[in-house]
């Protein structure tokens, strides 16, 4: 009786042993797995940006949110003419793509989250064509309201765009027309900020 209960205790001092390695193995091995953000984060920085939409050295990225919409056109003296972007912006992170700021005219993006906002202007020359999109942007921030998100942004790239380029051929005055499009907005702060 004594040797089967001293079995009893080695063999179960020995399956406690093994499932802590066996646990230890895996948490080393979950570990050594980039995590979802560490991957966004190596997306972005994957794709080519253009020379002339890099942003200046002294600034650091702070947000990276994927833009759903549509660019308004208007008709214009028989031409579409550009009025305005309205999109939705969700951070790339998260899979369920839930609203955290809104675009539009301006431009300017306004945080549904905190109510920060950032006005903007294309910078001459920064913008990068893109076949069957609206190009490639690096717009300078022009003013900032808010504590929020936008409180401090200095610069704002448009990249990944697609869609949204202007209708073609005839069009009758007062006719008003929004072309969907999709881009991913990264944002950037000074960095003594």
């Amino acid at each position: 009786m004594l040797f089967s209960k001293r079995a009893a205790l080695t063999a179960g001092s020995i399956v406690t042993a093994a499932a802590s390695v066996i646990a230890a193995a895996a948490v080393s091995h979950a570990s050594d797995r980039p995590t979802a953000e560490a991957r966004a984060v190596a997306r972005s920085h994957a794709t080519p940006v253009a020379p002339q939409l890099r942003v200046p050295d002294g600034n650091k990225r702070i947000a990276e949110l994927a833009a759903k919409g549509v660019q308004t056109y208007a008709c214009t003296n028989g031409a579409w003419t550009f009025v305005e972007p309205a999109a939705t912006l969700s951070d790339v992170r998260d899979r369920r793509h839930r609203p955290v700021a809104l675009h539009s005219r301006g431009p300017v993006w306004v945080s549904t989250v905190d109510g920060s906002a950032v006005n903007a202007a294309a910078v001459p020359g920064a913008s990068s064509p893109r076949a069957g999109a609206v190009p490639e942007l690096l717009l300078k921030a022009t003013a900032d309201r808010g504590q929020g998100l936008f409180g401090s942004v200095s610069y704002i790239q448009r990249l990944n765009t697609r869609g949204g380029v202007a209708p073609t051929g005839p069009c009758e005055a007062g006719a008003q027309t929004g072309v969907p499009y999709t881009a991913t907005y990264v944002f950037y702060e000074p960095t003594g900020r």
